[in-house]
């Protein structure tokens, strides 16, 4: 799928994974009630910050890699019915191997 999305500095354009629907147990959960998961893979980043010396310091993920990210850091936005979100890489947590 190709992003038409290029982040700037040291953001990171991701798609949220999908909420979970249904419980260990079996129970269905209407959609209202499922949590967002706050995991992502990643689609695009931006070429890093510019550090207090002039050099570039790069993103520290990649595209495809999977991150945990902190509530509420996202920006969310739909372009041609595709649903991204914009973080900048200090609000992310960890990558999932």
């Amino acid at each position: 799928m190709a992003v038409k999305l290029q982040p700037l500095a040291d953001w990171v354009v991701a798609e949220q994974e999908e909420a979970i629907t249904k419980t260990a147990s079996g129970i269905y959960l209407p959609d209202k009630a499922a949590e967002k998961p706050k995991v992502a893979k990643v689609l695009a980043t931006g070429p890093g910050k510019v550090g207090d010396d002039n050099e570039r310091i790069p993103v520290s993920v990649k595209v495809g890699d999977r991150i945990v990210y902190k509530s509420y850091s996202t920006t969310e936005l739909k372009i041609d019915g595709t649903e991204y979100i914009l973080v900048k890489e200090e609000d992310i947590l960890a990558t999932v191997k």
